[in-house]
C-alpha cells in the first residue's frame, strides 16, 4: 500500500476508535446507597453459605439481574426498598441470579451501589430452559431468566433452607421481616392468593376439553396467584421434586399450547390449591396494567406492604417518558439510576 494511503487508513482507523462509544460507557450508573444499620433489637446473623442449621434470623432474599436490560434498574429500587424499611437490614442476605457473561460487571455495580450489602451471585445458563419455552403474548415474558425462578432449589446452596423471591419491578415498603416469618404450615410455597379471578381464563379451551390435562386439578380448589412474590420451603420443594414437575407441563405445552402466558401457569398447574396464602398486602400487584398496553391502575383496597408494577408498564418507562401514572411517583424516590445514561426498553 502506498505510504500516503497507509496514513489515511491509519487516521480512519484512529477516528473510528475516537467515534464508536466504548460499550463500557453505556454501563448503567447508579448512585451509591445509604449504608442501613441493624437496629439494638437485632440479633446477629449467624447464616453462612456452608451451615446446613436454619437460621431464624437471617432473611434470605432471591432475585434475578437482567444487566442487558432496564429491568436491573427495577432490581436496584427492589433492594433499596426492601433495605430502607428493614429493621435488621444487616441480617439480611441476597442471592441474585444472572447470566455467567454478566457476573464480572453485575458485581462491580451491586458493590459500588450497595457496599455493604451481603448477597452472593449465582450463574443461570440460559440453555438450561430455552428449549422449554414457548412464546407467550409479551416478548419480555419469554426471557429465560424469567424462568430461573423455577431453578432456585438447584442453584442455591442446601445452606438455604427458605427463601423469598422477590420481582425486579416492585417496591418493599414494610419490614419484609413480616413477610418472612410466616408459617407455611405444611406448604411448600405461600403466596397471595386471588380466588375471585376467573381461574378458567389462564388456560386455553384445549387443556379444559382434555380430561389428561384438566384432571390435574382434580381434589384442589385452585386460586390465581402471582409468581412475583413467592415463600418458599426449598427443603421441601427439593424433597418433592418441583423443578422436574413444572418443566413438564412446560413440554406439554411445547406441543399442546396450553395457555398463553410465560412461567406462570406451569405454577398454577403445580401449586395451585395447594398454597399457603398470604396477606394481599404483600402483593399488591398488577400495577403495570395488562400485558397489551400496560394502563394506569389504582391499588387493591386494603393496606399495602409491596407495590408491583406486574404487566407491559414499568415505572422508570413512564417516568421516562414524562408519561407517568400516579402510582409510579412512589416508585420515584427508590431509583438510584444515573439519568445521564438513559437507555430504553426493548
Amino acid at each position: 500500500m502506498p505510504p500516503n494511503l497507509m496514513l489515511l487508513a491509519t487516521a480512519g482507523i484512529t477516528l473510528l476508535l475516537l467515534v464508536v462509544p466504548n460499550s463500557a460507557t453505556k454501563t448503567p450508573q447508579f448512585r451509591e446507597a445509604p449504608a442501613f444499620r441493624n437496629g439494638k433489637e437485632c440479633a446477629k446473623s449467624q447464616w453462612s453459605t456452608t451451615d446446613s442449621v436454619h437460621d431464624n434470623d437471617t432473611i434470605q432474599i432471591a432475585m434475578t439481574l437482567d444487566y442487558s436490560s432496564p429491568y436491573l434498574r427495577g432490581s436496584i429500587a427492589g433492594v433499596l426498598s426492601v433495605l430502607q424499611h428493614s429493621t435488621c437490614p444487616e441480617n439480611t442476605v441476597f442471592h441474585f441470579l444472572a447470566t455467567q457473561r454478566h457476573h464480572q460487571p453485575l458485581r462491580r455495580t451491586i458493590t459500588a451501589t450497595f457496599p455493604y450489602l451481603n448477597f452472593h451471585l449465582y450463574p443461570f445458563n440460559p440453555t438450561t430452559v430455552n428449549h422449554l419455552i414457548s412464546f407467550s403474548i409479551r416478548r419480555a415474558l419469554d426471557q429465560p431468566l424469567n424462568y430461573a425462578r423455577i431453578y432456585l432449589a438447584d442453584l442455591l446452596p442446601p445452606a438455604v433452607t427458605r427463601i423469598i423471591y422477590l420481582d425486579s419491578d416492585l417496591i418493599v415498603i414494610d419490614d419484609i421481616a413480616k413477610l418472612w416469618r410466616i408459617n407455611l404450615n405444611s406448604h411448600s410455597l405461600g403466596a397471595p392468593e386471588y380466588c375471585h379471578a376467573n381461574f378458567s381464563h389462564y388456560f386455553s379451551s384445549r387443556f379444559w376439553t382434555n380430561p389428561a390435562f384438566s384432571t390435574v386439578f382434580k381434589g384442589r380448589k385452585p386460586c390465581y396467584f402471582n409468581t412475583g412474590v413467592m415463600v418458599i420451603d426449598l427443603t421441601k420443594w427439593r424433597n418433592h421434586g418441583y423443578t422436574e414437575k413444572l418443566e413438564y407441563w412446560m413440554r406439554i405445552q411445547k406441543r399442546y399450547r396450553i395457555y398463553e402466558l410465560g412461567s406462570l401457569p406451569p405454577f398454577l398447574l403445580v401449586f395451585a390449591g395447594n398454597v399457603e396464602g398470604v396477606e394481599h398486602r404483600w402483593n399488591q400487584h398488577g400495577l403495570g396494567g395488562d400485558n397489551l398496553e400496560g394502563l394506569c391502575r389504582d391499588l387493591h383496597p386494603g393496606p399495602v406492604s409491596l407495590l408491583h408494577w406486574s404487566g407491559k408498564g414499568k415505572p422508570w418507562l413512564r417516568l421516562d417518558a414524562k408519561r407517568a401514572c400516579t402510582l409510579d411517583n412512589l416508585w420515584a424516590p427508590y431509583d438510584l439510576f444515573r439519568h445521564e445514561y438513559l437507555f430504553s426498553d426493548s
